[in-house]
């Protein structure tokens, strides 16, 4: 499993130009998904996203976690995250997961999310999104499931 996660001052995603999720403060989370994980490597991803000490304190430094800034997450399905570009100029696919267990496992995380976090929007699984943020930084960070 991998999360790309943008520490946002805002985020936003559209479907058929219509805005079906938006955040303030927080994290916006691509979340891609392979035919290995499972429900308890969504829960130790979850643990750790949420509990990055990545917003400044009152010094500067990045100390606070989501909960302390109150912030929010927009959570976003993006299998491209699994591309492989090894071979070839056109990235192969095939590392993602097939999309039935993937769609599940997708909102599994937003549920769990939605235990740790008030607000937590999210897009559509499988859909053509249109996603739009300011990001705070910028701030990146990746995890991936097999680097935890």
């Amino acid at each position: 499993m991998r999360f790309l996660i943008q520490r946002v001052n805002s985020a936003s995603v559209e479907i058929d130009h219509n805005v079906v999720g938006s955040i303030d403060k927080g994290y916006c989370v691509f979340v891609g998904i392979s035919d290995t994980d499972t429900k308890e490597t969504a829960d130790k991803m979850i643990h750790k996203m949420v509990n990055l000490r990545i917003f400044d304190d009152e010094n500067g430094k990045t100390n606070l976690d989501l909960a302390t800034v109150g912030g929010s997450l927009l959570i976003i399905s993006q299998f491209t995250l699994y591309a492989d570009c090894r071979r070839g100029n056109r990235p192969s696919f095939t590392d993602a997961g097939k999309p039935d267990p993937s769609k599940e496992l997708y909102n599994y995380i937003i549920d769990k999310c939605r235990e740790n976090v008030p607000i937590v929007a999210h897009g559509e699984f499988g859909a053509d999104m249109k996603v739009s943020l300011v990001n705070d930084g910028p701030f990146t960070i990746w995890l991936d499931s097999d680097k935890l």
